[in-house]
């Protein structure tokens, strides 16, 4: 990763760019890297992405800025994945909110990357006012000795609308996590430390896992699902996740937890920064009345352990 950007860090062979949030390195995003990757094998250049810190709508219009399907340190992972050679994550904040698209391509990708070629969606918009599009990197192109190639969006041939991240996070929002998955390409995941709750789980004799997930992190719609806890050292555990208001206990709770029940686990998970990975959308949150209404939420979280347990060992 490359946080600053200088003559001393353009590599001397050239490098092809990509430039974008690329906010879930879903598979549009994937596709589009596998160009960068593939020119610059051609061309004999070095492969780099340029990203922000940030998702650029937290500064520029933070009242509707989306939530982030990744962090910061789960998008580098995913992007190294794909095998770009360079990432390059640029601070954004208002300074660079009033930067010109001209003054982008001169001190970003020129001077600070030595590009031969930009690849970008042929939508794709950047610098001060949304100023900066394929056209203008085309005309600086020709002055300055890059190409320009702007590719059509991918489309997974489902519904024909490109693959995403506002895609992405209506699926999440509606709770349809495989149909999430289908567009990231993996399952959707969450990252977060294990703190101390209430202990309700563990007088009903299911302990769990209480993940505090950073506010500007998507999390899918409230209700039970099958999935994963994966914890710092890689190691991974079926899990029934809750995430909810809890309403048999709690008329009126003002934010969701977000719970990960371990199977088969015994130990101490407090204070580790564990990863909960969405499988499948099991059922709705469900209120629970009258005198009975814990033992009637003993069985249906046993149902719920059950039906995790049917949809991991499902073959894909």
């Amino acid at each position: 990763m490359i946080t600053n950007v200088g003559p001393d860090t353009a590599p001397p062979e050239g490098s092809v760019v990509t430039i974008g949030a690329y906010d879930g390195v879903h598979l549009g995003h994937q596709r589009l890297i596998a160009e960068v990757i593939r020119m610059a094998g051609e061309r004999g250049c070095a492969s780099a992405v340029v990203t922000f810190d940030r998702h650029p709508a937290m500064v520029v219009r933070p009242e509707s800025a989306p939530r982030l399907l990744t962090d910061l340190e789960t998008k580098l992972e995913l992007l190294a994945a794909t095998g770009i050679d360079r990432a390059l994550v640029l601070h954004f904040d208002e300074q660079r909110s009033q930067e010109t698209a001209e003054d982008f391509v001169e001190t970003v990708l020129v001077e600070g990357l030595n590009v031969r070629a930009v690849v970008v969606g042929h939508d794709f918009h950047f610098g001060h006012g949304r100023g900066g599009n394929v056209g203008l990197l085309a005309r600086m192109g020709g002055e300055l000795g890059f190409d320009v190639l702007g590719v059509h969006l991918y489309d997974d041939g489902h519904g024909g609308e490109p693959v995403s991240s506002t895609r992405i996070r209506a699926d999440l929002a509606a709770g349809r996590v495989d149909l999430a998955a289908t567009l990231l390409g993996r399952w959707h995941a969450v990252r977060g430390v294990v703190t101390s709750g209430d202990a309700k789980g563990r007088e009903l004799g299911y302990p769990t896992a209480n993940l505090a997930v950073p506010a500007e992190i998507v999390l899918p719609a409230d209700g039970i699902y099958a999935g994963w806890y994966r914890r710092p050292d890689g190691r991974r555990h079926e899990a029934a996740i809750s995430l909810g208001r809890r309403p048999t206990f709690y008329a009126d709770a003002e934010k969701s937890l977000l719970e990960a029940y371990l199977l088969d686990f015994s130990g101490d998970l407090y204070g580790e920064e564990g990863m909960v990975e969405f499988v499948a959308r099991l059922r709705d949150e469900i209120r629970f009345d009258g005198p009975d209404a814990v033992h009637h939420l003993t069985e249906q979280m046993a149902r719920d352990v059950a039906d995790t347990r049917q949809v991991l060992a499902a073959p894909g």
